[in-house]
This record gives C-alpha cells, structure tokens and sequence, in this order.
C-alpha cells in the first residue's frame, strides 16, 4: 500500500508592507523646543502663576509708588529713585516664577509625564536643554514686559524725583528681568536634581528667605562677618543692588548680581544634566 503525499500549500502572497504618509525626519532641538512650548503654554498652571507674578509685580509696584507720591513731600522726594519702588513687587513676585521653574521639570515626574517625554525624544540632554531655554524666555519676557510697565507709571507718578540715569533705566528694566528669570532657571534645574515639586520648592524658598531671616538674628560679635556676608548675599539683597538701594555699604555693586546668579545657576545645570544621564526616568 503506497504513503500518500503531502499536498503544497499555496504560497502565501507577499506584503509590501505600510508606508506612512508622514515624512520621517531625523529630530534635533526644534523640535523638543515646539514640544516643550506646547507644554507650559497649554497648563492652566502657567496662566494662573504667571497671572499672579503679573498682579503682584504691577499691583504692589505701581501702588507702592502712588502711597508714596500721595504723602511724600516734592521735596522728600527730591532724591529719590522712582524706579526703586518697583522692588517690592518684583521681590514677591519672584516666588511665582521659582514654582514655575520648579513645577516644569518636577510635574512631569510627580505625573509619569517624563516616561513619554523621553520615549518621544531619548537624548536627556536635549529635553533638559529644551525646557530651559523655552523657560526662559517665558520668564523673562514676562518680567520685562511687567518691569517697564511698573517703571513707566512709577517715573510718571512721581514728577518730583529725579530723572533716572540711562544706566538705572536698564538695571530696573533688564537687569531685574535677567535676574529673576536666571533665579527662575535656578528653581528649573532643581526640580531635575529633587525631582518632588513641595521639596524643589521648599529648597528654593529656603534659598531666597533663609540667609536673609538667619542674619537679623546674629547678634555676636564674634559672627559679624558671618552676618555681614548673608546680608550681602542674599537673593533680597542681589535684587535690590539693581535700585542702588543695597543693605549694606560692601558687597556686590553694579551688575555683580547677575553674574553671580549666572555662575551660580551654570552650577547647578551641570550637576543637573550629569545625574540626568546617570538616573533612571
């Protein structure tokens, strides 16, 4: 009795496989910068926190300036630096940003948010990068806008003061828009290294207030340079070094603040982009 054979199946019919009709393109920083502005342009939390920043800035700024004008006398007012009385604002409004700067980078860890953040773009570095810069000019077009506004009706409130020098014109302009948007980048690289928002947060109110609080307490002779050096430095006293309206007699003049700011915020991106590598997401 002869085996049978096994029949040949047919021969299955060959897939060309699916093309899709969006290009395929290599993708570089544009690309995580449309991201990322899409991002803290679309949160509802930006629009209220920069909102406020805007409220307190102009409100107290601009009413500080009116209370003045409304019970100084022209002649108290002879020497005064209209542009001065927009620190207060700017000195409040400056915790705005620092939430802001905390909450781009902690949210997205707080939510899980990070994990599809980097499997749509893997280089780290580039994400970090992006949400820095987008950050920035956020911040500090906002401050600027805000700074010159309060200026303007701050020297039109007060007719008495003198005329601001074109060098107190761009340190109570640019100068404190620079500043507060680098402290702002400060808050953005820690919340990458705590990666929790309350504790990024809390290190950075420590940082402004802290330094400030712990020196009126100093009364020892022997922590005099001690208390000296806190005065100084401390971010109250940095802002207000742009009014010319410093603490104390030594310590940083001029520009002195934001180099400061700058060398110390380049810090903390280094050690922020170095544990980005090393860290899981």
């Amino acid at each position: 009795m002869s085996t049978p054979q096994p029949t040949s199946l047919p021969a299955a019919p060959a897939y060309s496989g699916y093309t899709s009709p969006i290009p395929v393109v290599r993708t570089h920083l544009g690309h995580a910068l449309a991201s990322e502005w899409t991002k803290i342009r679309s949160v509802r939390s930006t629009m209220w926190t920069l909102g406020v920043f805007v409220l307190l800035v102009v409100g107290i700024g601009v009413g500080t300036a009116a209370l003045v004008a409304a019970n100084a006398d022209g002649a108290d007012l002879a020497n005064e630096n209209a542009l001065a009385f927009g620190f207060f604002g700017l000195l409040l409004g400056s915790m705005c940003v620092i939430t802001l700067g905390v909450l781009t980078t902690a949210s997205e860890y707080g939510t899980g948010m990070i994990r599809t953040t980097m499997v749509a773009c893997p280089s780290r570095g580039r994400v970090l990068a992006a949400k820095a810069i987008v950050f920035f000019l956020v911040a500090f077009v906002v401050t600027l806008i805000s700074s010159v506004f309060v200026a303007m009706i701050d020297v039109a409130l007060m007719p008495e003061a003198r005329e601001p020098s074109g060098g107190e014109w761009a340190k109570g302009t640019l100068g404190v828009s620079l500043f507060v948007a680098l402290l702002g980048l400060l808050s953005l690289a820690v919340g990458s290294i705590i990666r929790h928002s309350a504790g990024a947060i809390t290190i950075m109110i420590g940082l402004v207030l802290a330094p400030l609080v712990i020196a009126l307490f100093m009364f020892s002779e022997s922590l005099v340079d001690l208390r000296e050096a806190l005065f100084e430095y401390s971010i109250p006293n940095l802002l207000s070094v742009f009014y010319s309206t410093s603490l104390t007699d030594t310590g940083p003049s001029g520009w002195d603040p934001l180099w400061i700011a700058l060398g110390v915020t380049a810090a903390a991106f280094a050690a922020a982009f170095a544990l980005l590598e090393k860290r899981d997401v």
